[in-house]
């Protein structure tokens, strides 16, 4: 008898992050973890995206639903002259991390925390890709700014929205920028002695 898939969960609500495993022949479950990220520090941004990302995993790990499964939780803060920088509190901070930005490169950094509640074992680690801005206009980035979306998104842009044009280039996996790198998670999988090709959907069935 073929044994069941192992049931992966997301303890994420962004979209960008469950499109990016859906694409990867992945159909997890979405639990949102509900931690306060301004109540976690950490030494450095590296490391405040990954106490981030085991935070919200061992938050839904926790709960009956997610019991048996793979929980996944990861965070993103964009590295600027040392400083982590997650979602613009508002317009106004938004227009000033572009300012600050453009021209220059900083780097993404996007802990990841995969755990197995089956075993209680964990796995975690960081990835970081470094992003050269580009030189949107001052009026581009007001346009940028009105459509809400630098609000909703660590660093206050994004490679699969509308701050696109305004990216140079990128050094390292662009799902890292997005949200959540398929290498690294295929590496702290791998740590827990599972394959991620174990979570595939079958052919034809994935969303």
């Amino acid at each position: 008898m073929t044994p069941q898939p192992r049931r992966l969960v997301l303890a994420s609500q962004s979209p960008a992050r469950l499109g990016l495993l859906r694409q990867a022949g992945l159909a997890p479950q979405v639990i949102v973890s509900g931690v306060d990220e301004d109540a976690l520090t950490a030494p450095g941004p590296g490391e405040l995206a990954r106490v981030l990302a085991e935070a919200k995993a061992a938050a839904v790990a926790a709960r009956d639903e997610a019991a048996g499964a793979l929980v996944v939780g990861c965070d993103s803060v964009l590295e600027l002259d040392g400083e982590a920088l997650g979602k613009p509190a508002d317009a106004e901070e938004a227009t000033a991390r572009w300012k600050a930005m453009r021209g220059r490169s900083g780097i993404l950094q996007t802990g990841q925390c995969v755990i197995d509640t089956a075993s209680g074992r964990r796995a975690a680690a960081t990835a970081s890709t470094t992003v050269h801005f580009g030189e949107p206009t001052d009026a581009e980035i007001a346009a940028y700014v009105a459509s809400g979306e630098p609000l909703h998104v660590a660093g206050a842009f994004t490679l699969d929205g509308r701050s696109a044009p305004f990216v140079d280039g990128i050094e390292g996996n662009h799902g890292t920028v997005i949200g959540l790198s398929l290498p690294l998670l295929r590496t702290l999988l791998a740590e827990l002695g599972v394959s991620i090709t174990e979570l595939w959907e079958p052919a034809g069935s994935a969303s």
